[in-house]
């Protein structure tokens, strides 16, 4: 049982409460609450969640009426409380979050497919899971200053039979009970690139030459033309590997991304639907 209560925000998508999905939420759920975690939901079919950003997001007239850019515009209105209802509902949820301070925040993929795993093998017909999972994982998760856990991945539960399922939901379930004290995924830190347009925002050639004799590169992403480190997507490294950190302090986080509580946030996106508008503002 965790000692201090925290709070855990679900991000659910699927539009059946009949679906395999809406069981692993349900499992997830009786999972936390029993460690005596607080749970809060956006379960975005049930709210209508508009996932596309516009300029209804904004609450009253433009800084600049002559050019409408998006991230300029909600930054001010960020700063003036003027962000529509639905996104600032959401921000509250997250600042109700009691775990810790933004940068260490962690976040996780929770999902299911439609194929078998070998199917998501580098000659699979889907191509390697890893590189999939990257612009998730990195470009927005990490980007935003997550410390991303290893992805939930429910392979093929609609071509699996009843007890195949059932073992998933149990492994699931198993693995919540130790859920905060998980290894976040290996990430590039910051501090391995030339943070400036002169530099172009590149690898120091030190670093690059320290990779030079390794087999592999840092990252899904930062692979260096070397073959991609096993599993860097799905699998957190233990801790005598030799590659970057998560999450770095030194994330380039815009103003109006920053809060300061925290939230483990469990996503189940099954649908084709985005969520962006979700983030916006963090």
């Amino acid at each position: 049982v965790i000692g201090t209560q925290k709070t855990v925000l679900i991000v659910y998508a699927h539009q059946s409460p009949g679906s395999f999905n809406a069981a692993v939420r349900n499992v997830t759920v009786k999972a936390l609450e029993e460690q005596g975690c607080r749970v809060i939901m956006s379960d975005l079919y049930a709210m209508n969640f508009r996932a596309n950003a516009t300029y209804d997001d904004i609450i009253g007239d433009w800084k600049n009426p002559e050019l409408f850019q998006y991230g300029e515009e909600t930054m001010h209105a960020w700063k003036e409380g003027r962000l529509s209802e639905d996104i600032v509902a959401e921000q509250n949820k997250i600042k109700e979050a009691d775990l810790v301070i933004f940068q260490d925040k962690k976040a996780m993929l929770s999902f299911s497919t439609g194929a078998m795993p070998t199917m998501f093998r580098p000659d699979g017909i889907n191509g390697d899971i890893n590189v999939t999972l990257w612009p998730l994982q990195n470009g927005i998760l990490h980007f935003c200053g997550f410390q991303v856990l290893a992805p939930q991945i429910f392979w093929c539960p609609v071509h699996s039979p009843h007890v195949a399922r059932t073992a998933m939901l149990e492994g699931w379930q198993a693995r919540l009970k130790g859920l905060f004290a998980e290894r976040p995924l290996t990430f590039a830190p910051c501090e391995l690139f030339d943070l400036s347009f002169q530099g172009g925002f590149l690898l120091h050639p030190s670093v690059r030459e320290e990779y030079r004799s390794l087999p592999y590169g840092i990252t899904t992403g930062h692979h260096l033309g070397k073959p991609l480190p096993p599993d860097n997507q799905i699998t957190a490294q233990p801790p005598d590997e030799n590659s970057g950190n998560s999450a770095s302090e030194d994330n380039q986080i815009t103003a109006h991304r920053v809060i300061s509580r925290n939230v483990v946030c469990l996503f189940s996106f099954p649908s084709r639907r985005p969520a962006s508008r979700l983030w916006m503002g963090f």
